[in-house]
């Protein structure tokens, strides 16, 4: 089984438009590795919130996707175009169980001589039969020049 590690540069943008209050819009600019295994592609890089390290891994997909969060915030959230999947976000309280509903989901990949590619989810975020919000994640990367 061959496994392929590439550095890559991270640009991450994320809108959250909560069912009440003000919409949010948020930018960074991450170093990662891409990393192609068994036919399916991931993203890992680690974001800094708070002075908390977060470690992020996203597995690639245009009909599902995973977002695993660990660190200084813990969590899983699947994306699946064709039905609402089950996840959770964990809380100093306990577990927190979660739903994503999967508006939209695409990953463009290219490798022709640097790795490259675009992965985009809109989604709800529902807690407790509620949608608290509308969200979209857009994440550019591609190989940085040698």
């Amino acid at each position: 089984m061959s496994v392929v590690e590439t550095d890559v540069k991270i640009k991450l943008n994320s809108t959250i438009i909560p069912t009440d209050g003000e919409s949010e819009k948020y930018e960074m600019w991450l170093s990662g590795t891409f990393i192609k295994k068994s036919g399916k592609t991931y993203l890992r890089y680690v974001e800094e919130l708070e002075e908390k390290k977060i470690r992020t891994t996203v597995k690639l997909g245009d009909k599902q996707a995973l977002i695993l969060r660990s660190g200084g915030v813990k969590m899983r959230l699947p994306f699946n175009a064709s039905q609402d999947e089950r996840g959770h976000y964990d809380t100093q309280f306990g577990t927190l169980p979660i739903i994503t509903r999967t508006h939209q989901l695409a990953h463009e990949y290219h490798e022709e001589s640097l790795i490259s590619g675009t992965f985009n989810v809109q989604y709800d975020l529902i807690i407790s039969g509620q949608s608290v919000g509308k969200y979209t994640l857009e994440i550019q990367y591609s190989e940085g020049q040698k």
